[in-house]
């Protein structure tokens, strides 16, 4: 795609080619990829013909009128109420129906819509389906509403039935089997056509969808649905797959793939004539939690205000309570970014937002922490992975911080292949010495028995954290060749040992200031921080790339009781260096021997 900008005629009753018109002239406020699809549906008015495509008015115009002449919306304020479609809601429908190919087929075979959670993207697919059911001319259409799991699959059918049993004319013309929420097929006899819900749980073969639509994508492990649809869909000349979802937390998901596909189509980078891509996304520098003026890049309903209806979907208020419910808790903060705004993740349910993390980088001199007392925490790699040995300093009157210092160690074998796999520059860390190596195919537990030895000698060490399950190589290495090091403490990798240490590790990093935060001790035993310094006392990393990429990948899942820890398998890359820094955190009150005290009071002076 070149860059001219588009212009071409349109008529006031063009819908699509309005609503690209307004966002390109900035009087629709949209982000880079929904700017993206506008110019490339305006050239595309221009030059389609060239390569075999045909927009045909009436055709969009009359999928447009069957969703606002035929359908009713569902759910609270909006029952019963007529499906208006948002601007940007003609703008999909439009080019989804409006576009075909010279040979008599659909043009976009495959649709990828991505916007903030609330903005309608599920009654809009169901009516996408409808039509597909009873308006499309196709002769024993079948429709499916399909995810992995049937409970999901049928939330997107249940707004078509919904849809169906508050219009009088689709309730004349369709058949349902079932009843009330457990209706489980909507049937046209005029054209002997089906909708129904399908999952990929079900084991069902051979479906051969008119219209296949794919809700949650960001949910799907694999793309076993998807491709279940997509397998179905080459002996339909009008058929068509539409995937919806909010942003995800891993691009090398199905949905994260498609995500970069319509990002690159819409670019101009990548050319396919039979993929549509609506993704709604921020513009770089754009803060949603600082700045509400770009807030409906992402939230296209956000000020759509149709007849009848006294505010936007999902509304500004919703959306001013997700920010200011996220304030202060890294874990809600990424989960309202990704849902509300769009912003994809490195991880299912980030513990540690990348603002909270870079506020508190600070690196400072080593004559400021040598002679400072601290604790340790070991996570010791079982064989190739990464090996983490993280100190935490106490606070002092000086500097009233408690300080990280991380050392992280990987076998030097192919490391190339290692980059490769975990997608980091572990060559660009080496090189800096923000990490080390140890020599062979997997860690040298010697190796790293050395180097702690050393760390420990060089700085005052008081005790180390370490997880039991993976120590006993190390005591007997330790045994062998004479290797003395600081006390070793057995930290337990559950819920009841790390809950505690999550949650202080949490505070500190927040600079959250407990109920109690003077100690009451023998101030000829201890210097004591006065109420007014208590408050000061936060967490300070040393910008250690290794560590934020660690911070980065960290989840933390709960328990019933909201016990919390971090859960190496739900990360979506290495999070050794946090876990080594929760377990320093969770005896960081102990050291100093001081007894029947909180962790913060335990850890003031020293």
């Amino acid at each position: 795609m070149n860059n001219e900008t588009p212009q071409t005629s349109t008529s006031a009753d063009d819908r699509v080619s309005g609503f690209a018109i307004a966002v390109l002239s900035g009087e629709i406020v949209a982000g880079p990829d929904v700017r993206g699809a506008c110019k490339r549906h305006l050239l595309d008015r221009l030059h389609g013909h060239e390569r075999g495509l045909i927009w045909v008015q009436d055709l969009a115009d009359r999928a447009i009128g069957f969703f606002e002449d035929v359908l009713c919306l569902n759910g609270g304020d909006y029952e019963g109420k007529p499906f208006f479609l948002a601007p940007w809601q003609a703008f999909v429908v439009g080019s989804l129906f409006g576009w075909i190919t010279q040979d008599g087929y659909r043009r976009f075979r495959l649709s990828y819509i991505e916007t903030g959670k609330g903005s309608g993207k599920s009654p809009l697919v169901a009516g996408i389906g409808l039509y597909g059911l009873v308006a499309d001319g196709e002769q024993r259409a079948e429709i499916y509403a399909a995810a992995t799991k049937r409970d999901q699959a049928m939330i997107l059918f249940r707004d078509a039935v919904s849809m169906v049993d508050m219009s009088p004319s689709l309730t004349k013309r369709l058949l349902q089997s079932g009843r009330d929420e457990k209706v489980w097929n909507l049937y046209y006899p005029n054209t002997r056509s089906f909708f129904r819900p399908i999952s990929a749980d079900e084991g069902q073969s051979g479906p051969r969808p008119h219209i296949g639509l794919l809700d949650e994508l960001h949910e799907h492990k694999t793309a076993t649905t998807v491709n279940m649809m997509r397998a179905g869909t080459k002996n339909r000349r009008k058929a068509m797959v539409v995937m919806i979802t909010n942003s995800g937390s891993d691009k090398k998901t199905v949905c994260g793939q498609y995500h970069e596909q319509g990002v690159r189509i819409c670019a101009g980078q990548e050319q396919d004539d039979s993929f549509f891509a609506f993704i709604c996304s921020l513009d770089e520098g754009d803060d949603p939690f600082k700045d509400e003026s770009c807030w409906p890049k992402v939230n296209p309903s956000l000020d759509f205000i149709a007849e009848g209806q006294n505010d936007g979907i999902p509304g500004r208020k919703y959306l001013r309570e997700q920010v200011q419910s996220a304030r202060g808790l890294p874990a809600l903060e990424s989960v309202v970014k990704r849902l509300n705004f769009c912003m994809w993740t490195q991880a299912e349910s980030p513990w540690i937002s990348w603002e909270v993390w870079s506020q508190a980088s600070e690196r400072v001199p080593m004559r400021l922490l040598r002679d400072r007392p601290c604790v340790a925490g070991l996570d010791l790699a079982s064989t190739t992975d990464l090996t983490a040995f993280v100190l935490l300093f106490w606070p002092v009157p000086h500097d009233p911080h408690w300080r990280l210092l991380p050392y992280f160690w990987i076998p030097d074998h192919d490391l190339e292949e290692r980059e490769k796999r975990d997608k980091v520059p572990y060559g660009l860390w080496i090189k800096a010495k923000e990490l080390e190596t140890t020599p062979g195919r997997a860690i040298s537990k010697l190796h790293v028995l050395r180097r702690l030895q050393a760390i420990c000698g060089y700085f005052d060490v008081t005790r180390i954290a370490y997880d039991r399950w993976r120590i006993e190589d190390l005591l007997q290495l330790m045994s062998e060749h004479d290797i003395t090091l600081p006390e070793m403490v057995g930290f337990g990798q559950g819920f009841k040992d790390m809950g505690p240490a999550v949650d202080e590790f949490e505070r500190r990093l927040l600079g959250l200031v407990p109920e109690q935060a003077v100690i009451d001790l023998d101030p000829s035993e201890y210097e004591v921080l006065e109420p007014e310094a208590a408050e000061v006392e936060t967490l300070r990393h040393d910008g250690n790339p290794v560590m934020t990429w660690c911070a980065g990948n960290a989840v933390i899942v709960a328990d019933p009781a909201n016990n919390r820890k971090a859960d190496k398998a739900k990360a979506t890359g290495r999070i050794d260096g946090i876990v080594a820094a929760i377990m320093a955190t969770g005896i960081s009150g102990k050291s100093a021997g001081i007894s029947g005290k909180s962790i913060y009071d335990e850890g003031v002076g020293i």
